[in-house]
């Protein structure tokens, strides 16, 4: 067979667990139509290429990342970091600051919410310190805000300004009046008030932006989270990146969303998850996902758990039960659509997990979607093995497995979560060993470091960040987070990012992993990863890069 490359001399990963290792490959059309030993070379014709032992694997997919959230803060003023140990002296700060910088329409800070202590920040204060213009501050999670008087005013928040979900998505009141602290779905609308001016040469510079990183970190595959609270940019971006692949100029292959926050909205949000099925379905752009955001976050206590948060006796909330959850899933079954949902807290992913029961208990062998819990910082031990017993894929953010605070994390989490609970966080090894399909992320909104899938991989496998790892210098960890026996293996890291994710976003029929009759995309490296030190693993980056057996870099 005349064919259109030959590579011999190689050490190939392929993430086919019938031949996971290989030493050649010939490639035609785009196409793998032979791997193995190069014995097998003989019955092919064309172009050789000699790796000299260089390392081959599959192209990188990411199973979780946000684009469109990318494209917003890329034009987001961050802020400067209130400094400050304690209440007192961050209102200093910001006093200071806008003593030396006055006539700002809106300033915005940046605030570490564990300097506040037990105490907490009012409009009333902010007031004191300006009344004539906005302040913002924004928890470094960018998922709670404190503003003033003018803020509220602007977006016509009021006491009688209903919560967006009690207790996740809500406006924090003391005697029944808001007191400019807010959370979750309702400080995002405030946030990224500004991006409904973009235009759409700003919208396409920061998606070629996004575009070109991928491709660094040698990703072809994505699926995107989506944009809550912001519709319009969030379809915006969409029409940019089916614009983009029309022109040719999208090779990083994108599976969408529509994005879910107010359960009064869900029968919309189904018609209009159908409605970007029809209208983003171009040859690297599809649509089949409805993502549900369930809960929030560990640090400001949004997130849901069966037991208790150790320091206040609150359990976070959800926004649907069970039965909802079986619901919603019914009608997406009838669509052929997908659902992917974050879950931080374990009771986030057991109300998944029990509406899938619920759901496949009804309909049997003609339930048909993929469902997928992201994030799963925190799982019960009754739930362990339900991820693989009942097919659903269990989405990880390994960058995070050093404790996802620098420092001393242990510290924090065992404040909030108890000491049990602080040393049995981020079970991806334990939930991979009962057969569940676990796929790696980034999760990530900012252009930088933490885009980087071997990045994600060093953690996986170490739970540390050290001086030497490639990653922000605030990030860098005391000492390895526990447990230990978490801590993935080189390979295992691999097959989540590349064929587990494949099977996640319904593309493994041609996607993955280098076998026969699949697209032929891989990544090649000039050293042995399989052999490589854990610690520093980020620093790899591909020398060469292929999508369809076209070089890309």
């Amino acid at each position: 067979m005349r064919v259109d490359k030959i590579v011999k001399n190689a050490r190939i990963f392929t993430a086919d667990k019938r031949c996971p290792k290989a030493t050649a490959f010939a490639v035609k059309d785009g196409k793998f139509v032979y791997v193995g030993g190069e014995d097998g070379l003989a019955a092919y014709e064309g172009e050789v290429t000699d790796y000299g032992g260089k390392f081959v694997m599959p192209d990188i997919i990411d199973s979780h990342v946000h684009i469109s959230i990318g494209v917003g803060v890329a034009f987001t003023d961050t802020g400067v970091y209130a400094e400050g140990e304690n209440k007192k002296e961050v209102l200093d700060f910001i006093e200071g600051y806008i003593k030396e910088n006055p006539g700002q329409e809106r300033y915005r800070f940046q605030l570490e919410r564990d300097c506040l202590g037990d105490e907490n920040i009012v409009k009333e204060e902010l007031d004191a310190i300006c009344a004539d213009s906005e302040i913002l501050i924004v928890e470094l999670e960018a998922h709670s805000i404190w503003v003033n008087s003018k803020i509220l005013e602007k977006h016509k928040i009021t006491d009688d300004t209903p919560d967006i979900i009690p207790g996740h998505s809500y406006y924090v009141r003391k005697d029944g009046h808001v007191t400019g602290n807010i959370y979750e779905f309702a400080s995002w609308r405030i946030i990224f008030d500004h991006l409904k001016v973009l235009s759409d040469e700003q919208i396409e510079a920061a998606v070629m932006h996004w575009i070109g990183d991928s491709l660094d970190y040698g990703v072809s595959c994505v699926f995107d989270a989506g944009f809550p609270e912001h519709e319009e940019l969030h379809e915006r971006v969409y029409e940019c990146l089916r614009n983009l692949d029309k022109q040719g100029k999208l090779p990083v292959y994108v599976d969408g969303c529509y994005v879910l926050t107010r359960p009064e909205n869900m029968r919309k949000a189904i018609e209009e998850t159908k409605r970007f099925r029809r209208e983003y379905n171009s040859e690297h752009f599809k649509v089949h996902t409805l993502k549900i955001f369930m809960d929030g976050t560990l640090k400001i206590q949004t997130a849901a758990l069966v037991t208790p948060y150790e320091d206040t006796g609150a359990v976070g909330a959800t926004t649907f039960e069970k039965e909802d959850i079986a619901e919603i899933l019914k009608l997406l079954n009838e669509e052929g659509l997908d659902l992917h949902v974050h879950t931080v807290g374990e009771r986030a992913s057991r109300i998944i997990l029990d509406g899938v029961e619920l759901a496949k208990k009804e309909l049997g062998d003609n339930f048909h979607v993929k469902v997928t819990c992201a994030h799963l910082e925190i799982q019960d031990d009754a739930d362990l093995d339900r991820f693989a017993k009942l097919g659903v894929f269990a989405d990880f953010t390994p960058w995070w497995h050093a404790g996802n605070i620098g420092g001393t994390p242990l510290l924090t989490w065992q404040y909030l979560l108890g000491d049990k609970r602080a040393h049995s966080m981020y079970r991806c090894k334990t939930l991979w060993d009962t057969g569940a399909t676990v796929t790696f992320s980034s999760d990530e909104v900012y252009f930088g470091y933490n885009w980087n899938p071997f990045l994600g991989m060093e953690v996986g496998m170490t739970r540390c960040i050290t001086e030497n790892t490639r990653a922000y210098d605030f990030a860098i960890t005391a000492e390895a987070f526990p447990p230990e026996k978490e801590k993935m293996d080189i390979e295992e890291m691999m097959l989540g990012y590349t064929i587990n994710g494949a099977k996640q976003l319904g593309i493994d029929e041609s996607k993955g992993s280098i076998e026969v009759g699949k697209d032929a995309d891989f990544l090649v490296f000039e050293d042995d990863l399989l052999a490589a030190e854990h610690e520093g693993f980020s620093n790899n980056s591909p020398c060469e890069m292929y999508i369809c057996g076209e070089k890309i870099k």
